[in-house]
C-alpha cells in the first residue's frame, strides 16, 4: 500500500519533465487518488463483509499492481486520472483489511507492536523513493512506473496469505450505561474534528508536492533522497508516539506533533540547501502517521458516537481539498504551496491546543461486557488504550 499510494510523489517531477504533465494536472491526479481512497474507506465502513474477505484483499492486491503498470502504457491524462482513482480505492481497502486483521490478531500484545506494523506504510514509501532515486538517472518516467509495479508485485505475494479479521457473532448484550457518569464531549470532539480535517489538507499538500518543491532548488538526487528519508522516519513513528504516550497525554502530544510537522513542511520553502531538505523529510515522516494515531486515539477515548469514522471522513475530505486549494499557487513553483500547507497544519496545532482545556482524561466504563456492534471482537482492554486504525 505504501508503494501503490505514495510512489506518485517521487515520480511526479519526472512526469513534469518528460511526459508534459502540467502542475495543475498533477494536482488533479492526486485529488483523484484521494477521492478513490475516501470512497473505498467508506465502502469498507458501510459493508463490513468486504473487510473480512480474503477474496477482496487478493483482488485489490492484483488490481493495485496493475494500476501501477498501467500508468506507463498511456499519455492520456484522463486514463491516468482513472488509474490513480483506482489505485486510491485499492490501497484504501488493502489498508483497512490489513489494519483490521492486525488489531484483531495482536489484540493481546503490547501496543507498540501494532505501531511497528503500521510502519509498513513508511517502508513502502522508502522503497519507492529509493527506486525512483536509482532510476531517475538511467530511466524514464515510464520505467519508474514499470519498476514500481515490479516492486509491488512481490510485496503483494508476501501479503497473499494475510488472514482478515474474523467475523464475530453479535450476541453480547451490554448492561445499560449510567448516563450521568460520562461528561459531554461535544466541545472537545468538535475541536479535534476541525484540527484533524485541517491536518488532512496540510499534510496532503506536502505529501504530494514535497519532492517536486525540493527538486526546484536542490540537486536532482535530493528530492527522491528526501522521500526515502520520509519513509524511513515513518517506520518507527507510530511506535515512538505510542511510547511517548506513557509520559504525556494525547492532548499534549497532538499539538506538539502538528507543530513539528508544520516546521518540517515549511523548511524547504524558507531555507535552501540539502540539509534543510533532508531535515524537512525527517520531521514530516516522523509525524504524519503519529498524528493520525494520536487523533484517532483521542476520538476513541472521548467515546463520541462513530468518532473514528467521522474523524476519518473529515481527514479524507481534507486530503481531497488540499491539492485543489494549492493548485492556484503552483504557477510559480511549489514553495508557496508548502507555505500554505505549513500554515494550515499550524492552524490544526492551535486548534488542538483547545483539547487541553478541561479534557476528561478519565472516562466512565460500562460495567457489563462491551456490545459487539461493529464486527470487532470483545475484549477487556479499554478502547482508548488500543492503537486505532490509522487513516493513512
Amino acid at each position: 500500500m505504501g508503494v501503490g499510494r505514495f510512489v506518485y510523489t517521487p515520480i511526479l517531477p519526472l512526469m513534469h519533465a518528460q511526459a508534459g504533465l502540467s502542475a495543475g494536472a498533477g494536482a488533479h491526479l492526486a485529488t483523484a487518488n484521494y477521492g478513490g481512497y475516501l470512497a473505498s474507506a467508506l465502502a469498507g465502513s458501510l459493508a463490513p463483509r468486504l473487510v473480512r474477505s480474503s477474496v477482496v484483499l487478493r483482488a485489490c492486491l492484483v488490481a493495485l499492481v496493475a494500476s501501477l503498470a498501467g500508468m506507463a502504457l498511456t499519455h492520456s491524462t484522463l486514463v491516468w486520472l482513472l488509474l490513480r482513482l483506482g489505485a486510491g480505492a485499492f490501497s484504501a481497502m488493502i489498508f483497512v483489511i490489513a489494519a483490521s486483521s492486525l488489531l484483531s490478531h495482536l489484540r493481546d500484545h503490547p501496543a507498540h507492536l501494532p505501531g511497528w506494523a503500521f510502519g509498513g506504510v513508511g517502508a513502502g514509501i522508502a522503497l519507492s523513493g529509493l527506486l525512483v532515486l536509482v532510476l531517475r538517472t538511467i530511466g524514464t518516467w515510464q520505467t519508474a512506473w514499470w519498476a514500481s509495479a515490479a516492486l509491488a508485485a512481490p510485496l503483494a505475494l508476501a501479503a497473499w496469505g494475510l488472514r482478515p479479521e474474523p467475523a464475530v457473532p453479535q450476541t453480547v448484550t451490554p448492561e445499560p450505561r449510567p448516563r450521568t457518569h460520562a461528561p459531554r464531549t461535544h466541545r472537545w470532539f468538535g475541536a479535534l474534528f476541525v484540527s484533524y480535517t485541517l491536518e488532512g489538507v496540510g499534510y496532503i499538500i506536502a505529501g504530494t508536492f514535497l519532492v517536486a518543491a525540493i527538486d526546484q532548488a536542490s540537486p536532482g538526487w535530493v528530492g527522491s533522497g528526501a522521500w526515502v528519508l520520509v519513509g524511513l522516519a515513518a517506520i518507527p513513528s507510530a511506535a515512538l508516539w505510542a511510547g511517548l504516550g506513557r509520559r504525556w497525554t494525547r492532548p499534549d502530544l497532538l499539538p506538539a506533533a502538528l507543530g513539528v510537522q508544520a516546521v518540517g513542511i515549511v523548511l524547504p520553502a524558507l531555507v535552501g540547501g540539502v540539509a534543510a531538505a533532508l531535515l524537512s523529510a525527517v520531521l514530516f515522516g516522523a509525524t504524519f502517521i503519529g498524528v493520525s494515531t494520536l487523533a484517532l486515539g483521542t476520538g476513541a477515548h472521548l467515546r463520541f458516537p462513530r468518532a473514528v469514522a467521522l474523524l476519518t471522513a473529515g481527514y479524507s475530505v481534507g486530503q481531497i481539498l488540499g491539492p485543489l486549494v494549492a493548485t492556484p499557487l503552483l504557477r510559480h513553483g511549489y514553495h508557496q504551496a508548502l507555505i500554505l500547507a505549513a500554515a494550515v497544519v499550524l492552524a490544526a496545532a492551535l486548534t488542538a491546543l483547545l483539547l487541553r482545556v478541561g479534557f476528561p482524561h478519565t472516562m466512565a466504563e460500562p460495567r457489563g461486557p462491551r456490545a459487539v456492534t461493529d464486527g470487532s471482537s470483545p475484549d477487556r482492554t479499554p478502547h482508548w488504550n488500543r492503537l486505532p486504525t490509522s487513516s493513512r
